[in-house]
């Protein structure tokens, strides 16, 4: 029962001891922002100082929530394709690109915004694009604003990942270079707050094991399997 109780809160609260740099630089300057307020509350004693308060302490709990860095080491075998996002798969399908399959996974503001690596390999190129603000969630997102990381594995395998920005995600992050070699699962890139990703795979070499609706994890489910 012990043991039960340790891993259930091991899997609400882990989280806390996982949050990436960029969130804890932000907390830090919150958290000050909260006892300034507090330090004004126990001085006027004014009730709206004592609500600020409050309010700072939750947006930090909200901001080292959303930039969670869950440690994820899963060996992918050589025939697998990695998930690069934590969120839902919203459309599976070729899109421009008739020999091109595209996968595409919505990020709530409620996922880990993280991406991932999608192959063992090179990282051919990247490339970021101008572009709108739509939600998400929207078939317009495709002309968001975005980063194309392009993977290149043996054996001419390619499974480019995308950052794509969200109206409210106006901020991405590669954190590869072009000719930088990567493990399937490795750490890639951030999106701020909600977003998408989206995944490029040549459609006759591939062999796709989710389905749209599916809830996904960067670095642990596996997208596909190579033919």
């Amino acid at each position: 029962m012990i043991e039960d109780i340790k891993r259930t809160f091991g899997e609400v609260f882990g989280w806390t001891t996982s949050v990436h740099p960029i969130g804890t630089k932000t907390v830090k300057i919150i958290l000050v922002l909260a006892v300034i307020s507090l330090g004004f509350y126990f001085y006027t004693m004014a009730c709206l100082q004592l609500w600020v308060f409050y309010i700072y302490l939750g947006l930090a709990v909200f901001v080292a929530y959303f930039f969670r860095d869950p440690v994820r080491e899963t060996a992918f075998a050589d025939d697998e394709i990695a998930c690069p996002a934590d969120g839902k798969v919203l459309s599976i399908k070729t899109e421009e690109d008739p020999d091109v399959l595209v996968i595409r996974i919505f990020l709530s503001v409620f996922n880990v915004h993280i991406q991932r690596a999608t192959i063992t390999g090179k990282v051919e190129d990247v490339i970021y694009t101008k572009g709108s603000f739509a939600f998400a969630d929207n078939p317009a997102a495709n002309k968001n604003e975005r980063n194309m990381i392009k993977f290149i594995g043996k054996n001419g395998r390619f499974a480019h990942m995308e950052q794509i920005t969200g109206a409210i995600a106006r901020r991405i992050e590669a954190w590869v270079k072009p000719g930088e070699q990567v493990k399937a699962g490795q750490k890639a890139g951030i999106i701020y707050f909600g977003s998408q990703v989206a995944v490029y795979l040549p459609k006759d070499k591939v062999r796709i094991t989710v389905k749209e609706g599916q809830s996904v994890q960067g670095a642990l489910t596996v997208l596909g399997l190579w033919r």
